[in-house]
């Protein structure tokens, strides 16, 4: 290999050399000097020079996918978004700036290439301050990369979980340090980086299947969907008292989730009517909560009359179990039994009230001497705000009974009131785990009133983001 000496050639200011063939080394000497790589030369080991061409054509307001030797100008005002760094190679470079000086009221996440590394870290950043700009290079496998210039210095990498969400109206939502994503159907928890901390790996979730159907004529409520839930330590916020499942620690992959269906409610005419349909389950993260208990109506108890809660029981007949299957702490509590039978006809009986996750569905009166009402659900705070979920549904009263002050009561956390009077029954509110109210005998027309479909399910996961 040649090595051609500046100073030797040429000692002014100003002077050019060019190399003609490859492998020649220069030693540059006075101030000013030029040097050219000729045919067949190359340069090695000297990265990029740190320069972007920065692309002011076309300003990013939604999520995009950044390349190399590229800047960008991110507008924030309209929300939040990521912008996806290019698959790593060294001396690789991006850059961007805050359009609409929007940073700290919508942030701009940056999250490298699959399992590529910021600053050292697996996770993405947060470019959280107005008017900042930054330059990021990416050195090797072992740092990724690395900021090499920031307006603000204040790249805050993101140590914690990052996760995304897929399914019709599934959202996430921030609330303090923490994500929430809320499934109100079927979808994907998908973590793309877990935490650093294997602690922060650990996720608070709250699962509840859907609600069971209810029965008509002197039809029992049915039972709440089972109720399910784990506080991580690291996601601070107040927990029912139901609290204490199985702690689940996540890691960089796909969870599929599944929110159970209400069950239909009976719509078999006549004397003795129909039983309801038992609720369909809700599954995330390796945890299932069994569908609510259907309610029952004559001459015998319904086979799916147990679950997550029970079903109530009808005139003559027990309530159904619930935490069916057993589960530590119990998903539901047992359905309400029916009255009598009494001597007088089915116009004075009420069917038992569906079991709550946290109360059991009361009993049937003989001529009405007070309401079955649902059996009470549990209430957490696990979305930021407290909410009820998994009530029973009341009992189905006849329309002669008298005594009580009314309608059958659902239980809190969204469970259907059952019929008293000419009344129908409610349907137990959606994606609450409610069960749906009973219908009971009305004279004349007793096939009038058809059960009432339970709530459907929920899926809720709490993590640590920031």
């Amino acid at each position: 290999m040649s090595k051609i000496e500046v100073d030797a050639i040429d000692k002014q200011s100003g002077s050019t050399v060019t190399i003609g063939g490859s492998g020649t080394n220069v030693v540059l000497g006075t101030c000013g000097q030029t040097v050219s790589l000729g045919t067949g030369a190359t340069q090695t080991g000297f990265g990029r020079t740190g320069t972007v061409d920065w692309q002011t054509g076309s300003i990013k307001t939604s999520t995009f996918t950044a390349a190399n030797g590229e800047g960008y100008f991110a507008n924030t005002s309209g929300g939040a978004f990521t912008m996806n760094l290019p698959a790593g190679s060294a001396g690789a470079i991006v850059s961007v700036a805050d359009y609409s000086t929007s940073f700290a009221t919508n942030a701009l996440t940056v999250t490298p290439n699959g399992s590529e590394k910021l600053g050292g870290i697996a996770g993405s950043a947060f470019l959280t301050t107005n008017g900042q700009s930054v330059t990021l290079v990416f050195v090797d496998a072992t740092k990724g990369w690395i900021t090499v210039n920031d307006s603000e210095e204040n790249v805050s990498l993101n140590p914690f979980i990052t996760a995304s969400i897929s399914g019709t109206g599934n959202t996430i939502s921030s609330c303090g340090s923490c994500n929430v994503a809320k499934f109100v159907g079927p979808g994907t928890f998908t973590v793309s980086a877990a935490a650093a901390c294997a602690a922060d790996n650990v996720v608070s979730y709250m699962i509840v299947a859907g609600g069971g159907g209810s029965a008509n004529y002197v039809g029992g409520g049915g039972g709440a969907g089972g109720f399910r839930e784990f506080k991580s330590p690291v996601t601070p916020y107040v927990a029912s008292p139901l609290e204490g499942s199985t702690p689940i620690t996540v890691t960089a992959t796909g969870f599929p989730i599944t929110v159970g269906g209400g069950g239909a409610g009976s719509t078999t005419p006549g004397d003795p009517g129909g039983p309801g349909t038992r609720g369909t389950p809700s599954t995330g993260l390796g945890i299932t909560s069994t569908g609510g208990g259907a309610g029952a109506t004559q001459p015998t108890p319904s086979p799916q009359g147990p679950g997550g809660s029970g079903g109530g029981g009808s005139e003559g007949q027990s309530g159904a179990s619930g935490n069916t299957p057993s589960v530590s702490p119990a998903q539901g509590k047992n359905g309400g039994n029916g009255s009598g039978p009494g001597p007088q006809n089915d116009y004075y009986e009420e069917a038992g009230a569906g079991g709550g996750a946290t109360g059991v569905g009361a009993n049937g009166n003989h001529n009405g001497a007070s309401e079955a009402n649902g059996g009470a659900g549990a209430t957490t705070n696990i979305t930021g705000t407290p909410v009820a979920y998994a009530g029973g549904g009341g009992g189905g009263r006849g329309a002669l009974s008298g005594g009580g002050s009314g309608i059958p009561q659902g239980g809190t956390g969204g469970g259907g009131n059952g019929s008293f009077q000419g009344t129908d029954g409610e349907a137990g509110t959606a994606n609450t785990g409610g069960g749906g109210g009973g219908i009971g005998a009305a004279p004349a027309v007793p096939e009038r009133f058809n059960g009432k479909q339970g709530g459907s399910g929920i899926v809720v996961i709490r993590y640590k983001a920031r």
